[in-house]
């Protein structure tokens, strides 16, 4: 396997498991950050001492310059762009509907969804064959809680990954017959920083009994689903989903 290979989000948790297992498979290894640069070198360095290649580019994806600045630093860095996993995601503190601001709505949709959106615009123009391109392929992550909802915790994030589930649907049938597969992968309950961003670092320990392995996900586990379907192992495969849930 080889190719270019952008990962949104790539400094920690699966961004950063997928970008390892990306570049051990052989790909030329972006890995995108919003503000944590030193994950991301540290990443970067641990792919450069297994002999890999990569880079680390600080871009926010809910920002159209940025994102149009980062792929121009593949362009030209790495060269032509073969797959993407569109990783990067947020969420904020647990809280029910009731207390959500307009403020809070918006940077999960701008960073979630919109820049799913623009990374993804930004790969098929450079891949398609409508556009010149080789072709490719796209994963987006979305997670189980687009089927799960997420109640009295994060149902605006759910609603994010429930659009991603939707885009993922609808991109695949729009540009499989342009040589670029498109598809996703919903985590389930991972040991990952995420959860302190919510405010429960602990999270996975207190849910894990009800997923039927009755036990948190690793970040690798779900890197080897992004890594299939992004594989020639994947040829057939376009417009699916693979649950990472334990059953869940």
């Amino acid at each position: 396997m080889h190719g270019v290979l952008l990962v949104t989000g790539g400094s920690r948790g699966i961004g950063a498991a997928t970008a390892r297992l990306g570049a051990s498979a052989g790909y030329r290894v972006c890995i995108n950050y919003r503000c944590n640069r030193q994950a991301a070198e540290a990443v970067v360095d641990e792919i450069a001492a297994a002999a890999g290649e990569a880079i680390a580019v600080a871009a926010d994806v809910a920002v159209e310059a940025d994102v149009m600045r980062l792929f121009e630093t593949v362009d030209r860095e790495l060269g032509p762009l073969t797959a993407l996993v569109n990783n990067a995601g947020i969420l904020e503190r647990q809280c029910r509907v009731a207390d959500m601001s307009a403020e809070r709505l918006m940077r999960i949709l701008a960073t979630n969804v919109t820049g799913s959106f623009l990374c993804a615009r930004e790969a098929i123009r450079r891949m398609s064959t409508a556009h010149g391109g080789q072709g490719g392929a796209i994963v987006n992550l979305s997670s189980v809680a687009a089927r799960l909802g997420a109640p009295n915790e994060y149902v605006d994030y759910a609603a994010t990954k429930g659009a991603i589930d939707t885009f993922t649907t609808g991109l695949a049938k729009e540009v499989a017959g342009e040589g670029i597969r498109v598809n996703a992968v919903r985590p389930g309950i991972i040991y990952t920083d995420i959860h302190a961003s919510g405010g429960e670092p602990g999270r996975v320990e207190r849910l894990k009994d009800t997923v039927p392995m009755q036990r948190g996900g690793q970040s690798e586990e779900v890197a080897r689903a992004i890594l299939w379907l992004l594989s020639e192992e994947a040829s057939y495969t376009a417009g699916s989903f693979i649950d990472v849930t334990g059953g869940r």
